[in-house]
């Protein structure tokens, strides 16, 4: 008889499994929640692996460490963090890790935390055959819970900016795309470099969120961050709130020198690591966040229907293909 194996089960189906294990709706977003008498907080532990999320051939260790804090802290943002109080490091290394490298990842960690806030909180190291980094990242939830299951039918759905520029930074590292042969201009090539380089979570976004929500009565709203693509992040959003997701191709927001075709669309959907906020909200309060923050751009709504993401006004042309990132 055969048996399951990770890899043919899945990432999302892994966690679906191990929820059941969990507190109600402790899986739904990438950060616990944990109430507490005094202050909620919020928690959440992601890994880098070598050969899997990074490898000394395309990224420093300075940028890895940064990557590491601010990958974290954008999964506490998008569930409402409003302050950092710092991470905690289990670090596995090789023997022949050179401490050079252990120096500069480290001082990737302090710039990161000295940009955004909260200090290194001890952790733990040991041995292993390749490089694994696993941050847990503690914040202070806001009095505005953003969570992935509390979209609703006839809410406005929100981009914090655009997508795909990861990627791009990926494929130029890597050489799978060169500058020269395609003819992209040097903002976009050093945009790019610096979105997969050097990302930075939305935590200004947020906090317009929160002061906008003064006008409003909702103390919950739907929200999940791109770190694992455009696409993914909308159907996750679909899937945890049970409505379905209705994205107009013409309103999304690109560079203006990002080249048009179905290979431009696959990178822009399913790229990944952005790090940008998408945002459900009743049409007011969205109207009035717009207002207040030119980069939040609508895309589209939620109505009510089996989880789905439909992509209104894209060119039949094209085919988009489901290419979402999964770590099996």
């Amino acid at each position: 008889m055969h048996k399951e194996i990770i890899k043919d089960i899945g990432e999302k189906e892994l966690i679906r499994r191990i929820a059941k294990y969990m507190p109600a709706n402790q899986a739904s977003d990438d950060c616990a929640f944990v109430e507490n008498k005094r202050q909620d907080l919020l928690i959440n532990t992601d890994l880098m692996v070598e050969n899997t999320h990074f490898n000394h051939k395309i990224i420093s260790p300075r940028d890895i460490g940064w990557k590491a804090v601010t990958a974290n802290y954008s999964d506490l943002i998008s569930s409402g963090c409003m302050e950092f109080i710092g991470i905690n490091i289990g670090l596995v290394l090789t023997p022949s890790t050179e401490w050079e490298w252990v120096q500069e990842l480290y001082e990737g960690f302090s710039e990161a935390l000295n940009n955004f806030g909260g200090s290194i909180l001890g952790g733990d190291c040991s041995r292993g055959e390749n490089k694994i980094i696993s941050i847990t990242a503690i914040g202070l939830q806001s009095r505005l819970k953003l969570r992935r299951n509390a979209c609703k039918p006839g809410e406005i759905l929100l981009t914090t900016g655009i997508h795909g520029l990861s990627k791009l930074g990926l494929l130029l590292k890597t050489n799978k795309i060169i500058k020269e042969d395609l003819n992209l201009s040097e903002k976009l090539i050093n945009l790019s470099m610096n979105a997969f380089c050097r990302p930075k979570p939305k935590y200004n976004v947020l906090k317009t969120i929160l002061h906008s929500s003064e006008f409003f009565l909702e103390r919950e709203i739907g929200c999940t961050d791109s770190s694992d693509g455009f696409y993914q992040a909308i159907f996750d959003l679909s899937k945890e709130s049970k409505c379905k997701a209705v994205i107009d191709y013409q309103k999304i927001p690109k560079n203006n020198a990002w080249p048009n075709g179905k290979k431009w669309d696959q990178f822009y959907f399913f790229g990944g690591e952005d790090y940008e906020l998408l945002i459900s909200l009743p049409r007011n309060w969205a109207n009035k966040l717009i207002e207040m923050d030119e980069e939040v751009t609508e895309i589209g709504y939620f109505i009510e229907g089996s989880p789905n993401v439909e992509i209104k006004n894209y060119p039949k042309k094209y085919n988009l293909d489901n290419n979402s990132y999964s770590h099996f």
